[in-house]
């Protein structure tokens, strides 16, 4: 995260409670009164406030700003004085920072910087070096692996190692999405902290073998539950291919009941929403390879009923091999959820980027059916 550096700790609000800056040194050393890590830090710092607070310079609720450093804060300088603890103490800390600022035969690499500091007000300055908190001896990379392992409990095991890669792939992914900007459908605002325990938990639990927790249980839907999927596309998608109201409603069971499970996955971070997109991409994989096997003697003189039983074969071929799929490798999952879940492809066939259907001519019949939708 160096190079991505500027780090925010986000507010469920939306505002800043932390704007972190990480300087790394493949070697560990003194950090320095007059260096660049910290006063191109603090002077970050200065610009994002601005920002924040517009004419006001700082802001009312200043967020912490922390400074996490490989190298090491020397006794007498004023990062010591600024580390969390009983020996704290802002006021000696903001009056070596200024002495240090005002220096003229200080570094040339700093001099804006430290002017930029002076330029603020006292009362500011003294805002500003109070929410400083400096974060020195951490970790160089070649002790993070351990770190992190320590960190986030991840018990010691064969596949303790592959754990942690994936856990580090993850979150490099999450760096790239924090700092998309071109594609809108990439950005994303936070990573939180249960999102990250519940990925962990999701790898852990993988190479473990472990189950996702089965909380709903199945009971035939109503026919008042069963008339409010009367205008969705998954039941248009079955009559297309003439399946009986029987099996119609079989099927919507198993729709029904999967999509409350998979909420309850959700809300209770038992997998997250990356987890279930993982899932759903090789259930399509499943219906693509039935669908092309079924399908590829369809041609013009293919008649309607012909049409109709091939889609029910690519249904009936689909229907199985997903009900084998588990929603987490090497896990078990009940056949209705995987069954269920195909259903709920099916359901967004007019809108996704690959879609499904069971039908030969299933694309022809979902524009027509958005047509007549609209009028």
């Amino acid at each position: 995260m160096e190079v991505l550096d500027d780090v925010e700790f986000l507010h469920g609000s939306g505002s800043p409670a932390e704007l972190l800056q990480s300087k790394h040194r493949a070697e560990a050393g003194q950090l320095s009164e007059s260096g660049k890590d910290f006063w191109r830090s603090l002077a970050s710092w200065i610009d994002a406030l601005k920002v924040l607070s517009g004419p006001k310079l700082m802001p009312e609720s200043m967020p912490l700003l922390r400074l996490v450093t490989t190298q090491v804060a020397a006794p007498g300088t004023f990062p010591l004085l600024l580390r969390r603890g009983p020996h704290r103490n802002v006021k000696q800390a903001l009056d070596r920072m200024e002495e240090i600022a005002k220096d003229v035969d200080g570094p040339d690499g700093t001099a804006a910087d430290r002017a930029k500091f002076m330029k603020l007000s006292q009362p500011q300055r003294y805002q500003l070096v109070d929410a400083i908190e400096i974060c020195d001896g951490s970790p160089v990379m070649s002790d993070l692996d351990s770190s992190l392992v320590k960190e986030l409990a991840i018990r010691a095991s064969p596949h303790r190692d592959a754990i942690l890669d994936e856990i580090k792939g993850w979150w490099y992914r999450m760096g790239v999405e924090l700092l998309e900007r071109k594609n809108p459908k990439r950005q994303r605002a936070s990573v939180s902290a249960q999102e990250l325990l519940c990925r962990l938990e999701e790898v852990t639990d993988r190479f473990a073998g472990a189950n996702l927790p089965i909380t709903e249980t199945l009971r035939r839907l109503t026919a008042t539950e069963i008339a409010a999927y009367e205008d969705q596309l998954v039941v248009a998608q079955m009559n297309w291919i003439g399946l009986t109201d029987r099996e119609v409603a079989t099927h919507l069971r198993d729709y029904h009941y999967a999509w409350a499970q998979r909420s309850e996955w959700l809300r209770t971070f038992k997998i997250t929403e990356k987890g279930l997109e993982d899932y759903e991409r090789e259930l399509w994989d499943e219906w693509d390879h039935a669908f092309g096997r079924r399908t590829r003697r369809v041609t013009s003189s293919t008649s309607d009923k012909e049409r109709q039983e091939i889609g029910q074969s690519v249904l009936d071929d689909t229907m199985e091999a997903a009900a084998d799929k588990p929603a987490r490798p090497g896990s078990t999952t009940a056949g209705w959820i995987g069954r269920g879940t195909m259903h709920s492809l099916a359901d967004r066939a007019d809108t996704a980027e690959e879609p499904v259907g069971w039908h030969p001519d299933y694309s022809s019949l979902c524009r027509q059916n958005d047509d007549e939708q609209e009028l």
